[in-house]
């Protein structure tokens, strides 16, 4: 008669798999809203985006209204040492971004949208992609996705008055007091008169892995080497409402436009899973390369149309902190992308507008 023990044996070689799995499934409900906060879901975060402003069938949900861009990444000297990322050795790399100016109109006049955004994807010849999102704010608005949350839904217009409720606001900011930062920022931060003379952040915390095993903390930018000019009161009130993608035009007509890519490391106790606190600036930095860029489309044909610009496609070498604003934005892009392909599959979309900007 056969003994129970090989019986047994295949039972515990099934148990790392099935813990796996559990996991795997666990990590599925956490980003489709089924356990965790049950009152917050990327849903009803997208709901609540697209619920603000003039929101068009087709379009993204949040920075609608944008412009595609082609170009190269090219690895500085010594970048490799920080990573085992084939972006850091590989010598020149096809890029493909978009510019973005925030909110969810797409027909938004310029002048009318403080920030900018850059989406970058590399895709290296080992065949890893690497997606890259990042803002001209140099930190973000709340510490937590349900800060953000509460800051969009108390930003909503009161249908009596069609500005947003001062009670609500007040207790916004009782709840979730770093907002009060970055709305100071937003009054008095200089106004962009180019996306190829913006600095855009990172705002999250990211991990590198170098050859022997070191693990590194790291938040990164792209620095304009175009020097920035800030637009005055008057020049940003006469501004045509394309103006963002003439200048870029206008700026190619003469040559490529370029950044650096700075790595900035964090230090014992900087705040790794809070974006909503810049680190000093006396903390190490190291340039890791140079984006070029070469040519713009509109984005109604462009490359980038079609592309989610999801911060967590990272290559090896390269790993998202625990901030759970950076996994949050990982599954509300998820849900604005598949909304917006079913809208255009659907037939859906909007008349493209004049600068050719859709979706």
């Amino acid at each position: 008669m056969p003994t129970t023990e090989p019986r047994r044996g295949s039972y515990l070689l099934l148990l790392p798999i099935a813990l796996i799995l559990a996991i795997l499934a666990a990590l599925f409900a956490w980003v489709g809203g089924w356990i965790g906060n049950r009152n917050l879901t990327p849903q009803k975060m997208m709901n609540t985006a697209q619920s603000n402003g003039k929101q068009q069938p087709g379009f993204r949900r949040a920075h609608s209204k944008g412009v595609c861009f082609s170009g190269t990444f090219e690895p500085a000297p010594g970048a490799a040492k920080f990573s085992t990322a084939r972006a850091f050795a590989q010598p020149s790399i096809a890029v493909i971004g978009r510019f973005s100016g925030g909110g969810n109109n797409p027909y938004a006049p310029d002048n009318t949208v403080p920030v900018r955004g850059m989406g970058v994807q590399l895709k290296t010849d080992d065949g890893q992609d690497w997606r890259i999102a990042m803002n001209s704010f140099p930190f973000f608005a709340a510490s937590t996705p349900q800060g953000f949350q509460a800051m969009n839904e108390a930003s909503a217009p009161d249908p009596a008055t069609g500005k947003p409720d001062p009670a609500k606001m007040t207790a916004l900011l009782a709840r979730y007091p770093e907002i009060a930062a970055f709305q100071a920022w937003g009054k008095t931060a200089p106004k962009s008169g180019s996306f190829g003379d913006t600095r855009y952040n990172g705002v999250n915390a990211f991990e590198l892995t170098d050859a022997q095993g070191v693990h590194r903390m790291v938040r990164w930018s792209m620095r304009p080497q175009t020097p920035f000019v800030a637009l005055t009161p008057e020049q940003l009130k006469a501004a045509d409402a394309n103006f963002l993608a003439e200048d870029l035009d206008k700026r190619l007509a003469q040559g490529p436009l370029k950044w650096n890519m700075v790595a900035q490391f964090a230090a014992p106790g900087d705040p790794i899973i809070d974006p909503s606190k810049a680190w000093p600036d006396t903390r190490p930095e190291a340039t890791i390369g140079t984006l070029t860029l070469l040519h713009t489309e509109p984005q109604a044909n462009g490359p980038c149309r079609d592309l989610n610009f999801d911060p967590l496609i990272l290559p090896t070498g390269i790993a998202g902190s625990d901030d759970p604003v950076l996994h949050a934005r990982s599954a509300v892009y998820s849900v604005s992308f598949n909304r917006r392909e079913r809208e255009i599959s659907a037939g859906k979309t909007t008349p493209v507008a004049q600068n050719g900007s859709v979706r």
